[in-house]
């Protein structure tokens, strides 16, 4: 669409021929998908699909993470007018990005959910399409995991995060958001010698095993060189990244359930992951985004701009490779 267009474009969420380019439709108006992305169920052909898993009974302290994909998807409307800034991929344009909707379950029975999750994870993968997850709490990365896993063997994670999720629990039928990676370590779903937290600063007796750069460390160097040292942990394997949005201090991100101080800035954690280019990323999530504790919606927007860095990242491997 030429930009004399602009403002003519309307719905662009239904349009069945939207499946790639740029979105000039008015940020403020219109069916609300994530990026401007064409709503789609039947993912024949469709490179990544983007769901929500509005999924927060999980959380220890303030719940409504349940609202997140609604809230991110809503911040994004105001990114798809441009190619993703300083990218050297656009993947709005040279991939076909879909948004699969909600994931649907019965919030009476929770305990149920991540089975379903995982198994909603499958069937978008065994199409053939990538998966970016719009949380939901974090327990909802376990299955997330466990799907990815199932097809590309034991994955490499990078956990922005300010807790590692690694509290002991061996009851398989706890769902917790802050005992998943533990589990999945235990499960083989993590090899720990490929995987890194970034942005720590809670504590907890057991690292599994995991690299932990904490947020002083982020604070005290370059941001180039940590994501360098996380290239150098994670390989050349398959790598699922994991974004709580409250890797990020409060300031840039009051709207999560269990906020801490002392945490990324919104640019450190920018530059680092644009640095994470080259890396073999096959799943990603964003997740604890609690819209009712956000200001003017800026953890909704963070989390749209993570979610959007994200797919740049998986469209820079596809491109180019590894580098």
């Amino acid at each position: 669409m030429a930009l004399e267009d602009a403002g003519r474009e309307i719905d662009r969420a239904l349009d069945p021929e939207a499946d790639r380019g740029l979105a000039f439709e008015n940020a403020f108006a219109g069916v609300t998908s994530f990026l401007r992305r064409r709503y789609a169920k039947d993912l024949a052909g469709v490179d990544v699909a983007v769901t929500g898993i509005p999924f927060d009974c999980a959380t220890t302290n303030r719940p409504g993470a349940r609202f997140g994909p609604r809230a991110i998807r809503e911040a994004s409307t105001l990114q798809p007018f441009d190619p993703p800034w300083g990218w050297d991929v656009d993947p709005l344009s040279e991939f076909t990005i879909v948004d699969h909707g909600d994931m649907a379950f019965d919030y009476a029975r929770p305990a149920e959910v991540p089975a379903r999750i995982e198994a909603h994870a499958r069937a978008i993968l065994e199409s053939g399409a990538a998966l970016l997850a719009l949380g939901g709490d974090h327990s909802v990365t376990g299955p997330l995991l466990a799907a990815h896993a199932a097809r590309h063997g034991p994955l490499g994670l990078i956990q922005f995060d300010a807790h590692p999720d690694t509290w002991p629990d061996d009851d398989p039928a706890r769902v917790d958001h802050g005992t998943f990676v533990g589990k999945a370590v235990k499960a083989g779903v993590i090899d720990p010698t490929r995987s890194v937290q970034i942005g720590i600063r809670t504590s907890c007796p057991d690292t599994m095993g995991i690299r932990v750069i904490d947020a002083r460390t982020v604070h005290l160097n370059d941001p180039l060189e940590i994501a360098r040292m996380v290239k150098r942990v994670v390989g050349t394997g398959p790598v699922y990244l994991s974004f709580d949005i409250d890797a990020l201090d409060p300031a840039f991100a009051p709207g999560t359930g269990t906020p801490v101080w002392g945490g990324l800035s919104s640019a450190q954690a920018g530059i680092i992951l644009r640095e994470l280019a080259g890396i073999r990323l096959v799943g990603m999530d964003v997740v604890e985004v609690a819209p009712a504790y956000d200001h003017a919606g800026i953890t909704a927007i963070a989390a749209a701009h993570v979610a959007t860095e994200l797919l740049c990242l998986w469209a820079h491997y596809r491109r180019f490779g590894a580098g």
